[in-house]
């Protein structure tokens, strides 16, 4: 049971580390990753992301 929650935690933690990313125009990769890294402590980081560079 422990480890389907730990597993839906990070599931729910990648969705919302992915969609903060889209919408700030942020790396969608890195993010995901790092969601899927350190779960709900990427969250507050995420908020911080600045836009990708477009050469």
């Amino acid at each position: 049971m422990e480890n389907a929650i730990l597993i839906l935690v990070s599931l729910v933690s990648i969705a919302i580390c992915r969609a903060i990313a889209e919408k700030r125009g942020a790396n969608t990769l890195f993010w995901t990753i790092m969601g899927a890294l350190f779960g709900p402590f990427a969250i507050p980081f995420s908020f911080f992301s600045k836009p990708q560079q477009r050469y």
